[in-house]
């Protein structure tokens, strides 16, 4: 039997599959219908203050054009994702995994890299049954902090 700590697991594996894969499908199985996604410019920029909402609320149709242009004009060179933390809250329906991402596409046109590097705080809530990731911070880079 699997316990709640493996299903975000498993909901983590999965984002990263379909990021991958470019699964457009898989990876919008992933997100819940409230989902919001707030994107630091940098990956230095952890004041919430000077961060965007580049994307607009979880909409399927919108989402899917802007990941389907994504795969359909670059390259995944690399997806390298390492889970270092899942908390599950006592009530066990709300979870967060820190994941640290290394993810480079690169431009098919124009051979320029975009790269994902660092680490995210995803949010997931239990939702009929089922874990949906409803928020997670863009990736930022936590080196020279000091922990």
């Amino acid at each position: 039997m699997m316990t709640r700590e493996d299903e975000i697991r498993e909901i983590v594996d999965r984002e990263t599959r379909a990021w991958s894969t470019r699964d457009v499908d898989l990876l919008l199985s992933v997100f819940h219908p409230d989902m919001v996604l707030a994107s630091p410019p940098t990956v230095h920029a952890h004041d919430p203050v000077d961060w965007n909402l580049e994307m607009g609320r979880f909409d399927p149709l919108r989402w899917r054009k802007m990941f389907m242009e994504l795969f359909e004009t670059h390259d995944l060179v690399h997806n390298e994702r390492e889970i270092l933390k899942i908390t599950v809250s006592e009530e066990e329906d709300a979870a967060i995994a820190v994941v640290d991402v290394d993810t480079l596409w690169r431009d098919k046109l124009h051979g320029k890299d975009h790269h994902w590097l660092g680490r995210s705080c995803k949010m997931y809530t239990l939702t009929k049954g089922e874990w949906k990731m409803i928020s997670h911070t863009g990736l930022l880079d936590y080196s020279d902090l000091g922990r």
